[in-house]
């Protein structure tokens, strides 16, 4: 929750406006500003104050008790004007949350922290409980000194501006139990599976005992445990549940019948009699793959009686990420807010040269970029999921929406299921245009590429007939090139067998781009001979109107009989 404290009229102006954007984010503290300010930092995850900055750090204090755990806090100006976190910029969110509240009230985010300031990833902020001299290791990688990279297990990490051979300061990626050094610091990524079996009954402590003390023995960090596996018929054993809720990971059930189709070292009789398959702890924490870093062992209990409970400890893979993402038309005010986090978080992008241009200015320092020129889509499909199988977090871009005419095709059929897949949906080409036209997508419509490089003409003419009589509005991408002049005339001729010469047509070129240019033409008179590769064609269908200026195709056909009857 976000507590929202304000002292004067003007305060209470932006203050209310924040709440009615986020009711179910924020709670308004009324009273005095110095109660309300207590009562808030005890009771809320974040802070905004509408007060003067000195007021708010005299205020907030006698209240600070540690940087884990205070609410980050962010001061804005009566004006609303500017966002500054003041507390917490990192572990309490006080930075993103600044950014948000400037996109609600249009004010800028004066934010202090370092390495934000550069825009470096902070190593508290990667989402991975981190160790060892995290202050020294970030002033290193703010000054440029050497820091070396061990992965000592594969994690899809942002970019870090770390050395290619060795440095003095070191990030180490680790699920093992170490101490970190003097000038190092210790990412621990969620990588460890403990499956659980136990009797009716087993009481948490020993449950809790064997799970820990597998890791302990066996050399691995409990902040790299990732959850606790067993078998549905143990979904409600207080034991494993409360031992789950201890170690602050979640409790994963599978079937029976799924784990005893798990091969497993040490299958046994007696978890087949009870729950019906030969294995729980083994077969559960490898369920999903992996390697077997523990095999089944019992719990040992001091007077000697039956162990109740058995775990076995596995590693899995960190799972390589490709977010394949859409750029917008080009206008970087139509680059949508995902897309931007999606570049920044990746450590690899893969891309177009000329689309790596345009926002090469978003990405973060030490992002490898992987680009090449028109024609090699196929390749930098297969690059950018061999960089995600290889454990990275890989951006592959394109423009418009990724998935439309672009590079979400050719990766995702080069993919398998060993990777995560991300869509980030980008303005296409057609939605661009439209919205400079007027309204001439407002009924059914398609849109048809006239290149003939990927789809024979036989098939492309097909889908163009369809389009004339079923009657629906087209969006032609890829219209004409030097090499291509004679598809689209074909292509306008097959439509004017079914609509009047004098349907609507816009053309727009370099759609929200600098350059960009529009018109509302007519089907027949429309010169393809003005026509080229950065520009799009909308045919309008029977009903579009040309009204104003403008491209308007009516929601329904009642409209148009409606209009055609007043005149």
């Amino acid at each position: 929750m976000i507590g929202l404290i304000s002292a004067t009229a003007a305060g209470a102006a932006a203050r209310d406006r924040l709440a009615a954007a986020w009711p179910e984010r924020t709670r308004v503290y009324d009273g005095p500003v110095a109660d309300a300010v207590r009562r808030a930092f005890a009771e809320c995850e974040q802070l905004v104050c509408f007060l003067a900055t000195g007021a708010v750090v005299r205020l907030v204090a006698p209240l600070l008790g540690d940087k884990t755990s205070d609410p980050g806090v962010v001061c804005v100006d009566e004006g609303g004007r500017f966002a500054v976190p003041v507390l917490g910029g990192h572990g309490g969110g006080a930075n993103d949350l600044a950014a948000e509240v400037g996109e609600v009230l249009g004010a800028v985010p004066v934010v202090t922290t370092a390495t934000d300031a550069v825009g470096l990833a902070g190593l508290d902020t990667l989402g991975l409980p981190v160790e060892g001299a995290v202050a020294a290791v970030s002033r290193a990688l703010l000054d440029g000194e050497p820091v070396a990279l061990e992965a000592e297990v594969a994690w899809p990490l942002p970019p870090l501006p770390v050395a290619e051979q060795g440095g003095a300061y070191t990030i180490r990626v680790t699920d093992r139990a170490v101490a970190a050094g003097e000038r190092e610091v210790l990412l621990r990524p969620p990588t460890l599976v403990v499956g659980v079996g136990a009797s009716k009954g087993a009481p948490v402590d020993e449950v809790l005992t064997l799970v820990e003390g597998a890791l302990a023995e066996a050399g691995l960090s409990v902040r790299s445990l990732a959850e606790l596996a067993t078998v549905d018929a143990k979904a409600g054993e207080p034991g494993i549940v409360e031992a789950a809720e201890r170690l602050g990971v979640p409790l994963v059930t599978y079937p029976a019948g799924e784990l005893a189709a798990v091969e497993v070292p040490n299958p046994s009789d007696a978890p087949l009699a009870a729950v019906g398959t030969p294995s729980v702890a083994e077969a559960a924490a490898l369920a999903r793959g992996g390697e077997l870093l523990v095999p089944k062992r019992k719990s040992e209990r001091a007077d000697g009686s039956p162990a109740m409970a058995t775990c076995a400890v596995v590693r899995r893979p960190g799972r390589g990420r490709l977010a394949v993402v859409g750029l917008g038309p080009g206008a970087r005010d139509l680059l949508t807010p995902r897309a931007k986090a999606e570049l920044r978080r990746a450590s690899v992008l893969v891309g177009l040269d000329q689309y790596v241009d345009q926002i090469r200015d978003l990405l973060r320092p030490g992002t490898r970029v992987l680009e090449s020129g028109l024609g090699a889509e196929e390749e930098r499909a297969r690059t950018a999921v061999a960089e995600a199988r290889r454990g990275q977090a890989v951006a592959l871009i394109g423009s418009g929406d990724a998935g439309v005419y672009a590079m979400a095709s050719p990766a995702l059929a080069e993919a398998s299921d060993d990777i995560d897949v991300i869509g980030v949906p980008g303005v296409t080409a057609a939605l661009a245009a439209g919205a400079i036209l007027g309204a001439p997508l407002g009924h059914d419509h398609v849109s048809i590429s006239l290149s003939d490089l990927h789809t024979p003409w036989e098939v492309i003419e097909r889908r163009v007939r369809a389009a004339a009589e079923a009657d629906l509005v087209v969006t032609f991408y890829n219209p004409r090139s030097r090499g291509r002049d004679w598809q689209l005339p074909k292509a306008l001729a097959i439509l004017a067998e079914h609509r009047e010469p004098a349907t609507p047509v816009g053309v727009v070129r370099n759609a929200s781009r600098p350059d960009e240019s529009s018109r509302v033409t007519t089907l027949g008179g429309l010169d393809p001979a003005t026509v080229d590769m950065m520009t799009v064609v909308t045919v309008g269908n029977t009903a579009t109107r040309t009204i104003a200026g403008r491209m308007v195709t009516p929601r329904g056909y009642r409209w148009q009989t409606t209009q055609e009857e007043a005149r």
